[in-house]
């Protein structure tokens, strides 16, 4: 048996209770005798989404000893609230219980630094193995069958069935619909994200014409009964007259063609694109990751790959798929498409000679130009967000999923968790609010000057008349919850990683692992920015910065460590931590950010 650290765990605190467990409350020592996972997440990130499909085969196979725990642990302000946590669980279909955390008490006693991580309590109530980012699970199911052995072995292992209770389902036409297209007939077709499926619509926004899709999770081509989508969202209309649908859980663009309602698969293989995967090439050979809208610009579909921070096309003509902008990292940088960073672009939409982007995660409005490069409206990077209006360059948006172009050529903006339709005006470089009391608006369509809303957790269209003049909202700047860790003027940054039992570093090709540093403001790191191989590193900051925020992106490659396996399986795994610190007189010396497997030196 391998031998490993083990540290007590803290108990479970949270605020707001416990959801998925027909009320009952839970504590640690509740669930003494079960392997329990904490999955530590918030429902902004799309990493933490990939985490939840991750974990699916491993809780159905498990589930006599396996208890899966979320705890939610909010970015932004509108995560906080109770009743957005309760629709969340459902919207993602989360099978196990959660527990809500809004003042992060959980996550600060467990020392967690990033979304997602992962942590694994054994049956005696010990942590045995810490987890950040995705593609942990392969190392967690071989973990938990090392501790089924050996507490089954010592009398310690509980089976039976876990804790989770099913909530009751509601009737509704649609269930947290993400996007909306405008039909010609006047019409719409909505896409049902929760139901797996494609409504058509009567103009009044509430009639049902037609279902596209069985309405089960998969991936299937065929007609309107045969087809199957998981969590679709961004539709758009295709010259030759059907509509591509971004079918994100699924990892592909997939087409409708409503004359005779069959659906094909336009790119995608329907898995999901690692570093290292191809970046171009044939449209169905190439791996996509959880694209969340799509638009028509410049002869070519946009795409906004959430997944990975970029945008792709996807050119007809060729019938091939390529990256156009971003690098995967994570944050707010302009210029080349080559060189820019995104943060989960969610909106797309094209208006001349610009293609607008909600880029969700930096709470900010972009826009690409005819030459490939990438520009900021609205918004100054992950950590600042709020509602405020005025000058562009100091209003606040929080987590918009949607843009939709104007006739005037301004733009709505979705903006979501501030519940609002807000206008940027490229004119005056003026920010006002259209609407407000809306339910996590995620998109919107223009009919007939008015604007359409898709409003996610009401499950509805909503019809709004333009507005002659702007809603008055106070002002509202907030940054996120986490504490700055004091840190002193030189810092040893050490990413930990052990490769799970069975696998060791795959270096036949070079070196298996990557680190990738640089802060916010850039100006805050005097020494240690950049690319390389090693994960330790020594920082150096500058002088006269007392706080910023610290970004690192790590990747390490593991495969199966035996000789006489040819073709080795070998795993991915992949972070990025935005770390806020404070410079202080007695701050650390030392960072570690755990990617997978225990600080030893903690």
């Amino acid at each position: 048996m391998t031998a490993r650290a083990r540290v007590r765990a803290p108990e479970l605190i949270g605020k707001g209770g416990w959801l998925n467990t027909g009320d009952q409350q839970y504590t640690l020592a509740d669930l003494r005798g079960r392997i329990v996972i904490l999955d530590f997440w918030t429902f902004c990130c799309v990493n933490c989404l990939h985490v939840l499909d991750e974990l699916r085969e491993l809780e159905e196979k498990h589930r006599d000893t396996v208890v899966i725990i979320g705890v939610h642990s909010p970015k932004f302000v509108h995560e906080a609230e109770h009743q957005a946590v309760v629709d969340a669980v459902e919207r993602y279909a989360v099978h196990h219980p959660v527990l809500d955390d809004p003042e992060l008490a959980t996550w600060k006693q467990y020392a967690v630094r990033a979304w997602p991580t992962l942590v694994v309590v054994d049956p005696e109530g010990y942590v045995v193995a810490q987890h950040a980012g995705e593609g942990h699970a392969h190392a967690i199911e071989k973990l938990v069958q090392e501790l089924e052995d050996e507490h089954a072995a010592k009398g310690t292992l509980r089976r039976g069935d876990g804790p989770y209770v099913a909530p009751e389902p509601v009737a509704t036409h649609l269930r947290f619909p993400g996007k909306a297209l405008a039909l010609a007939d006047g019409g719409f077709l909505v896409s049902d994200t929760t139901r797996h499926r494609l409504v058509e619509l009567d103009a009044d926004g509430e009639t049902v014409r037609r279902h596209f899709g069985s309405g089960a999770r998969g991936f299937k081509d065929g007609g309107p009964s045969e087809a199957e989508f998981s969590e679709p969202q961004g539709l758009a209309l295709l010259p030759d007259g059907r509509i591509a649908v971004a079918d994100t859980v699924n990892h592909a663009i997939r087409a409708l063609d409503p004359a005779t309602g069959l659906t094909t698969t336009l790119a995608g293989t329907g898995r999901q694109w690692w570093q290292g995967s191809a970046t171009s090439g044939p449209a169905t050979e190439v791996d996509l990751s959880s694209p969340w809208d799509i638009a028509w610009f410049d002869e070519r579909l946009w795409i906004a790959m959430a997944g990975v921070h970029q945008l792709w096309t996807y050119d007809p003509a060729t019938g091939t798929v390529r990256v156009a902008a971003g690098t995967t990292n994570e944050g707010l940088v302009d210029g080349p498409g080559a060189e820019a960073w995104f943060a989960q672009p969610s909106g797309l939409a094209a208006a001349g000679d610009r293609l607008w982007v909600a880029d969700s995660e930096t709470s900010a409005l972009r826009y690409v130009d005819l030459e490939g490069t990438v520009h900021t409206a609205v918004g100054t990077g992950l950590f600042d967000f709020g509602h405020r209006d005025g000058p562009a360059e100091q209003a606040l948006l929080q987590h918009p999923l949607g843009v939709t172009a104007l006739p005037d050529g301004s733009v709505a903006v979705s903006d979501t968790y501030n519940h609002a339709l807000r206008r940027y005006d490229p004119e005056s470089g003026e920010v006002t609010t259209l609407a407000t009391d809306l339910r996590e608006p995620s998109g919107a369509v223009l009919v007939d000057g008015d604007l359409v809303v898709v409003e996610s957790a009401r499950h509805r269209l909503t019809r709004l008349r333009l507005p002659e003049e702007a809603v008055r909202v106070a002002d509202r700047a907030h940054r996120t919850q986490r504490a700055a860790t004091e840190v002193a003027g030189t810092l040893r940054l050490d990413v930990v990683f052990q490769a799970p039992a069975g696998q060791k570093l795959d270096t036949r090709y070079g070196p298996s692992t990557r680190l990738l540093v640089s802060s916010t403001p850039p100006e805050l790191l005097a020494g240690g920015s950049g690319q390389g191989t090693d994960l330790g590193r020594d920082l150096r900051l500058a002088e006269g910065f007392t706080e910023g925020v610290l970004h690192v992106s790590a990747m390490a490659a593991s495969c199966d460590d035996d000789p006489a396996n040819e073709y080795p399986a070998c795993h991915v795994h992949q972070q990025d931590w935005g770390v806020p610190v404070r410079v202080t007189a007695d701050g650390v010396s030392r960072l570690p950010l755990v990617l997978a497997g225990m600080d030893e030196r903690a």
